[in-house]
């Protein structure tokens, strides 16, 4: 992990996403590429060669003025950070620093989303979750010390899910974190306790640097709910899944769990994308 994206709007949510890019950072000797995508009015993107050129700079130089504030403070002390300014839509401005910069992962505050907001407008954060083919990582809260010790994978141990597993595994081992594999067990998709157990321990079988890991089979009346409950019981640091990219009308109708959580967990949450 040599390269950290964080897309800043300099609200709290931000910046507590920056203490915790800090110290992964720290951790892996890695750059934050720290990038603000500029609100511009819709008429400074649109090309038009009229534009009033003083109060785009205007906008640019306020930009840099809060980045100035937002590199002075502490827990940024030597530690490697590009910044950039984009006029970019912010959406397509993060996907496209992606794979401009070769990124490792991306780390995005959050603040959540319910209601009509949640399913019709949806966050950046939700969509880059969505989209991006690299780890994603949220962060809701204020973290002093972001150090895992309990990181709960949740699954449902198929075949698919090999890749994913491989790269949550490598964050473990990162902290030397325990992973608790959690499979949950709804009405509707119900299968027996030893069944479960049977499948994860199958699903595993070929992952010999797992070495710190607990086996959990859960019920609850949904997915996210066991999800969010299980984490509870253990007071988890993190939640990591997958996530499948749906888009159009299959993720109207069929939603995503790992959206979900994004919105509505309250601890930080890193989704792969299969």
């Amino acid at each position: 992990m040599k390269k950290i994206l964080l897309p800043t709007d300099f609200s709290d949510q931000a910046t507590y996403a920056l203490k915790v890019a800090a110290s992964l950072a720290k951790q892996n000797d890695a750059t934050i590429y720290l990038m603000h995508m500029l609100e511009l009015p819709t008429h400074f993107l649109s090309g038009d060669t009229n534009l009033d050129v003083p109060e785009q700079l205007l906008f640019m130089k306020i930009a840099h003025e809060r980045f100035e504030k937002t590199l002075e403070q502490d827990f940024l002390k030597d530690i490697k950070i590009e910044v950039n300014v984009e006029t970019h839509k912010a959406f397509d401005g993060i996907t496209e620093a992606i794979r401009q910069y070769d990124i490792d992962l991306v780390v995005m505050g959050s603040s959540g989303a319910s209601g009509l907001k949640e399913m019709f407008i949806g966050s950046n954060t939700e969509k880059v979750v969505r989209t991006s083919d690299v780890p994603v990582l949220v962060i809701k809260n204020d973290i002093e010390n972001f150090n895992i010790e309990n990181f709960v994978f949740a699954s449902d141990f198929t075949n698919d899910q090999k890749l994913v597993f491989e790269q949550a595994l490598d964050f473990a081992n990162s902290f030397n974190a325990t992973l608790h594999l959690l499979f949950v067990n709804t009405p509707n998709r119900f299968v027996t306790t030893a069944a479960a157990e049977k499948k994860m321990k199958d699903f595993i079988a070929d992952f010999d640097e797992l070495t710190k890991y607990e086996l959990h089979v859960y019920n609850d009346d949904t997915i996210e709910r066991g999800i969010l409950n299980f984490s509870r019981t253990i007071d988890a640091d993190l939640i990591g899944m997958s996530t499948h990219g749906r888009q159009g009308l299959a993720h109207f109708f069929n939603g995503s769990i790992s959206e979900d959580l994004v919105n509505h967990a309250l601890r930080p949450v890193i989704t792969f994308r299969i």
